[in-house]
């Protein structure tokens, strides 16, 4: 797991032992892809990262809420209008016409409207 040289770690995703070395540092600010990448390699979780981390900056860590809230009010006022009109749709006896409501909605939206092919 552990065993790997800033090198071979380096080699592994495409940067230098010297850009390793500024990641540990704290220097150069790591991607989430590079994260993942890292975790991967090494065989830990994304979470071992974190680990040492000390307490006072785990609290004081901002929920995604309290980062952008006017963000989440939105989210959550998408998803309230998201479950109506699902709701709504499907209370629409009539296949066809709910089929229509459908190509409607998607044809002020720019959507395409797309088949499932057959297996031949």
């Amino acid at each position: 797991m552990m065993s790997m040289s800033q090198e071979k770690l380096g080699n592994a995703v495409n940067l230098t032992f010297q850009q390793i070395q500024k990641y540990e540092r704290g220097a150069n600010r790591l991607s989430a892809s590079k994260l993942y990448m890292f975790s991967h390699l090494l065989d830990v979780p994304i979470s071992f990262f974190f680990d040492d981390l000390p307490s006072d900056v785990v609290e004081q860590a901002l929920a995604p809420e309290e980062f952008a809230p006017e963000m989440h009010e939105e989210s959550e006022a998408l998803e309230q209008e998201a479950r109506e009109l699902v709701e709504a749709y499907y209370t629409i006896k009539d296949r066809r016409i709910r089929f229509l409501m459908r190509d409607l909605v998607r044809g002020f939206s720019g959507t395409k409207r797309t088949r499932a092919r057959k297996a031949t």
